[in-house]
């Protein structure tokens, strides 16, 4: 089998899951290559399978992105999740299916009802890697970060901030052909009051985890919910959870370009190679 790995250009190195997905493709008798996606002399057919990794430029060119991802024959995910994943209004179908997500106000304005939060996280409908993300403690700061990306004429979203990331951190769970294989601790990566940043980061704070049994039913229903609304089941999925007031809650599902932190969990890129080779 010939897979490519679809890449930015900027990002190769900086993606630490490609060295052991070229490893583990080498030992199972595949040729695998890393493959820019705006490249336009690769020819996309010559491969049985594309898998999108780390295309974290697509955010201020997704049109571009997604039209490309529609013309690429044998690809994964696929085109339509790839739209439906990196808008994230995609939240209000999983609250309509009885997910439990983060409480998330939409296109918030100076003197609309924030909640009673301390704090608060403000971000873009269409961002990666927590860019143009920012945490807040009044509501003067929300209201002039949410009104700013609507003037760019982007959606915002305004969640509260989970004090539990703090100590606890974020859990993030690995699925792959729909069976789980691993979860990592994200350590915090807002600062109170600090400027948002304009390109995604790439430096956090990240450790092995074992992710409570709770925490995988949880990410199960997350990932059994989405494949009915998109009629299909995504090679890979990663389910982002933190502990809200009634347990674990879902702070975003990622079908796109997540990080898969292979290098935190022994044999998940075996795990990857099956899931293709399944598939």
């Amino acid at each position: 089998m010939r897979i490519a790995w679809a890449c930015g250009a900027d990002f190769p190195d900086a993606d630490t899951d490609l060295p052991p997905l070229l490893d583990a493709a080498r030992a199972a008798g595949h040729h695998s290559e890393i493959a820019v996606w705006d490249d336009a002399s690769i020819d996309w057919a010559a491969f049985d399978l594309v898998v999108v990794r780390s295309c974290w430029d697509y955010v201020p060119r997704r049109d571009e992105w997604l039209a490309w991802a529609r013309t690429v024959p044998r690809l994964q995910n696929s085109a339509d999740v790839l739209a439906w994943n990196t808008d994230k209004t995609y939240l209000r179908e999983l609250v309509a299916a009885g997910i439990d997500v983060i409480e998330t106000r939409w296109d918030v304005r100076a003197g609309d009802d924030l909640g009673a939060h301390d704090e608060w996280v403000v971000k873009p409908a269409i961002s990666a890697g927590s860019a143009d993300t920012a945490r807040w403690s009044s509501p003067e700061q929300v209201y002039a970060h949410s009104e700013a990306l609507q003037a760019a004429g982007r959606t915002s979203m305004v969640q509260p901030y989970i004090t539990s990331v703090d100590d606890v951190g974020e859990t993030g769970l690995l699925f792959f052909g729909g069976e789980y294989s691993h979860a990592f601790r994200k350590g915090a990566l807002l600062v109170r009051d600090d400027e948002a940043r304009s390109l995604p980061e790439l430096k956090e704070d990240i450790s092995a985890r074992t992710a409570t049994p709770e925490q995988v039913a949880m990410a199960t229903e997350v990932l059994a919910t989405a494949s009915r609304i998109l009629g299909e089941q995504p090679l890979y999925a990663r389910i982002d959870l933190v502990d809200g007031p009634r347990g674990p809650q879902l702070m975003e599902l990622e079908l796109a370009e997540p990080s898969f932190f292979l290098p935190h969990a022994e044999g998940s890129a075996d795990r990857v190679l099956a899931a293709i080779t399944r598939g």
